[in-house]
């Protein structure tokens, strides 16, 4: 069973019993399909070459040696947390690292889907992708997003400039310099920095359902035909998969990919409107 970041954190027991519960729900309901079925060509490849692709590409061992990094790291931080509400002030709090590492950093499973998915968009478009990322934590899914091609563009929103400074010596021991990072509130950097058409745009802040259908509805008009919407810990919580259903049903996506860890969102209007739950 692949341990989803949200089931290693303190959680009360009937939050816990809602995220077990809909991973054994979807895990008997999935599909297990390597394309087949999809009517889309270009879904059928994104399901064949992105989410059924098991290759270990070249800058795999580098970002996951420096989550190891960050899980063994003991020192702490001042940081400032705006909470599951969005405060607008925040609160200075004292974190280890090696505690953000364990609780919020996206796992390598998924961080390794996003790279396959970046890296096989921006061979379908052929050219430089614009990457958004909502939520920076330590910045290891900021390098699996920014390491597929050296010419994509991606700017990533951060509440905590400490937080944030650890994650840029990240990417300077990746060699990554195609990263734009802005600290602040994400519910005010947001409206700031977020370009006008976006290929990919990566949401993993403020996990409620006001936060995300606010986050969303800015976003969706924002998406390049192909691009693709990523809502991280769908089932983080049961307002969060109230979230996720209202985002699938909403007239301006044309269809869904339901992974359980994230869900997929695609504004395309040559597909047919249409929900999928895979297995991944």
């Amino acid at each position: 069973m692949h341990m989803c970041k949200f089931f290693r954190t303190f959680v009360p027991e009937m939050v816990l019993l809602h995220r077990i519960w809909s991973y054994v729900r979807h895990v008997l309901t999935a599909w297990n399909t390597s394309g087949e079925g999809i009517h889309s060509p270009y879904l059928f490849r994104l399901v064949r070459f992105v989410l059924r692709d098991k290759n270990a590409y070249y800058c795999f061992g580098d970002i996951e040696r420096r989550r190891e990094y960050l899980l063994a790291c003991p020192d702490e931080l001042d940081v400032v947390d705006y909470g599951s509400r969005g405060s607008k002030e925040g609160k200075r709090v004292r974190r280890k690292i090696n505690e953000i590492a364990a609780g919020h950093l996206e796992s390598a499973k998924m961080g390794q889907l996003l790279f396959r998915l970046v890296n096989f968009m921006g061979q379908e478009e052929k050219r430089p992708l614009e990457i958004l990322e909502l939520g920076t934590s330590l910045g290891i899914t900021t390098a699996y997003l920014s390491s597929a091609d050296s010419h994509n563009h991606v700017v990533t929103l951060e509440g905590s400039e400490a937080v944030l400074q650890v994650a840029r010596g990240v990417w300077q021991a990746l060699r990554l310099k195609n990263i734009e990072s802005k600290v602040g509130n994400i519910d005010d950097t947001l409206y700031l920095y977020a370009r006008e058409k976006l290929d990919l745009a990566y949401v993993d802040a403020n996990h409620t359902y006001e936060a995300t259908m606010r986050y969303a509805d800015y976003l969706l008009p924002r998406m390049h035909e192909k691009g693709v919407l990523v809502i991280d810990d769908i089932y983080y919580s049961e307002e969060m998969e109230r979230a996720w259903t209202a985002l699938k049903n909403d007239s301006r996506v044309t269809t869904s990919m339901d992974l359980y860890h994230i869900g997929l969102l695609f504004v395309d209007t040559h597909y047919l409107k249409q929900h999928y739950r895979i297995r991944v």
